[in-house]
């Protein structure tokens, strides 16, 4: 094998396949890059067995090949060479020479044949999403994953198309997520569920672009088309949640605040809050203002932000983190809170315009002294 390429396009190339290679594996070629020159194509792949991610990139293949590269040491020689192109080649001991400039390595690689072939995913049900609408979508519920095992359905995003809507839930139990999105809509309505790890990788490699992301949908995985980088990840089985049942809506108590204000505020009285010194996030609504506040072994903090509304002096408590994660999350500067009573959730939505997004935040039982 031997080729010559560019160097920046080799190097962000190395960038978002090594999302998918593992840092260590008792299968020595999944802590590798597989590198095949083939047809005046390069092609990288990474592979941890639970997320694969293939890139494509143009090349002057002198002699076609295919070799598993070290990844660690692959980008870093790669991202320190000087020289704007890079040849490499292989001989048939697996020996991986380098060059770049005055720059020249020689590394041993692995055979390919060690490296396992990626799950494919058929041109079944599919859907397309501009990279920047699905990496905020992405961003926006993915703090809302469950980070435990007990239902592991739950440590991945729901995807939902129909209608001409895509829509991305999240939920751990004690919180909810939700964002949507019009899609250009194939073959109907149909669903999946992703992992949370596979999606922060998506996220990553997505840009604030307009081109097009191709989601399609297979029988054990989905494949997510983004430019030149393929992303393979496994689908989670199980029941998701009945987040349409699960949301109380039409709630009698409803306020108007600023996303960046309320979060300041919470900021300040959360600072006595430690993973040590829990203490819930008091709140009464008043005419007009948020009065928060909290209290462990080493104080008290107060203060009071204003609010466009009547919150009828309900007193109600929250992780101070959970409700901060949502208000951070909502893509608007003003959001509208909606409240029942002090055990039911709290709804996040926007203020005005189309309900794109929205996160609900379960309370917890305030202690007797307050």
């Amino acid at each position: 094998m031997k080729f010559i390429c560019s160097t920046p396009q080799l190097n962000q190339a190395i960038a978002n396949v090594s999302l998918a290679v593992s840092p260590k594996s008792t299968l020595p070629a999944l802590e590798g890059i597989l590198v095949t020159a083939r047809g005046g194509t390069l092609t990288l792949v990474g592979y941890n067995l639970e997320l694969g991610i293939t890139v494509t990139l143009p090349a002057k293949i002198e002699e076609e090949g295919e070799v598993v590269i070290p990844a660690k040491l692959f980008s870093e020689i790669i991202r320190k060479t000087a020289s704007d192109e890079i040849l490499l080649s292989c001989d048939q001991r697996f020996l991986v020479e380098i060059k770049g400039g005055v720059s020249e390595f020689t590394i041993l690689g692995m055979s390919a044949m060690e490296f396992p072939e990626l799950p494919t995913v058929g041109d079944g049900d599919a859907v397309a999403l501009p990279q920047n609408k699905l990496r905020s979508m992405v961003g926006q519920t993915l703090f809302a994953v469950a980070q435990n095992d007990a239902k592991p359905v739950h440590t991945g995003c729901l995807f939902q198309l129909e209608e001409g809507q895509a829509t991305v839930v999240a939920v751990d139990g004690f919180r909810l997520a939700l964002r949507r999105e019009a899609v250009t809509e194939r073959n109907g309505a149909f669903e999946f569920v992703v992992p949370g790890p596979s999606l922060a990788e998506v996220e990553k490699i997505c840009r604030e672009s307009e081109d097009l992301v191709e989601i399609h949908q297979g029988q054990r995985h989905v494949l997510f088309k983004i430019g030149e980088t393929i992303l393979i990840a496994r689908r989670l089985e199980g029941q998701f949640l009945a987040w349409r049942q699960a949301i109380p809506r039409n709630n009698p108590i409803t306020i108007c605040a600023e996303s960046k204000k309320l979060v300041s505020c919470i900021e300040r009285v959360s600072l006595i809050v430690s993973e040590k010194l829990k203490s819930p996030l008091h709140c009464i609504l008043k005419d007009g203002s948020i009065d928060l506040s909290t209290k462990t072994a080493i104080g008290q903090a107060h203060d009071c932000c204003d609010i466009e509304g009547d919150g009828g002096g309900l007193e109600i408590g929250f992780n101070n983190r959970y409700l901060m994660d949502a208000l951070k999350a909502a893509p608007s500067e003003k959001v509208t809170l909606e409240f029942s009573s002090p055990i039911t959730p709290c709804i996040i939505v926007p203020t005005q315009g189309e309900e794109n997004f929205l996160f609900m935040v379960l309370p917890v039982r305030l202690k007797a002294e307050y």
